[in-house]
C-alpha cells in the first residue's frame, strides 16, 4: 500500500476510529469546513471544472505554483453536505503537496475512508472522480 501525505493518513484514521454513524457525523463537519474560493475564482466560474459524477454541482480548479505546490480549490453547495465534505477533505488533505505527492495518492483513497456502508457507491464514485480530475488537471498544467 502507498504511503499516504501526513493529513490525508490522519483524515483516514479519523473516519477508521469511528462508528458508521458518527463517520457521517464527521463528513458533515468536513462540509463546513470547506473554504472559500478565493476572489478570482468567485468572480470567474468558467474557470472552474463541474465534476459530473458528482450528482450535485461541484467544481474545482487546480493551480500548481513554481515551486510544484498544488493549490486545489472547490465549490459545492450547502444543500449538498456529503459532496461538499468529499471536497473539503480533497482540498484539506491535499493542502501544500507536492505534484508528485497528490499524483501519489492511491486512487481508491475515498473507499478507504470506510464511508462505503454510509453512503452510496455513486457518492463513493464522485469523490473519486473529484480525485481524478484534480490528478488530470495537474497533469495537464505539467504539459503545459
Amino acid at each position: 500500500m502507498t504511503e499516504l501525505p501526513p493529513a490525508l493518513a490522519e483524515i483516514r484514521s479519523d473516519f477508521r476510529e469511528l462508528g458508521v454513524k458518527d463517520r457521517l457525523q464527521l463528513l458533515l463537519e468536513f462540509s463546513n469546513e470547506l473554504p472559500e474560493l478565493p476572489e478570482q475564482y468567485r468572480d470567474h466560474p468558467d474557470l472552474m471544472e463541474r465534476v459530473e459524477e458528482c450528482q450535485s454541482p461541484v467544481y474545482i480548479f487546480v493551480e500548481v505554483d513554481d515551486a510544484q505546490i498544488v493549490h486545489l480549490w472547490a465549490t459545492a453547495p450547502k444543500e449538498a453536505p456529503t459532496t461538499r465534505g468529499f471536497a473539503s477533505i480533497l482540498v484539506q488533505g491535499l493542502a501544500g503537496l507536492t505534484v508528485d505527492e497528490v499524483l501519489a495518492v492511491p486512487d481508491d483513497y475515498p473507499s478507504d475512508l470506510g464511508l462505503t456502508e454510509a453512503v452510496s457507491p455513486l457518492r463513493i464514485r464522485g469523490m473519486t472522480a473529484l480525485l481524478g480530475r484534480t490528478k488530470r488537471q495537474i497533469r495537464e498544467k505539467l504539459a503545459a
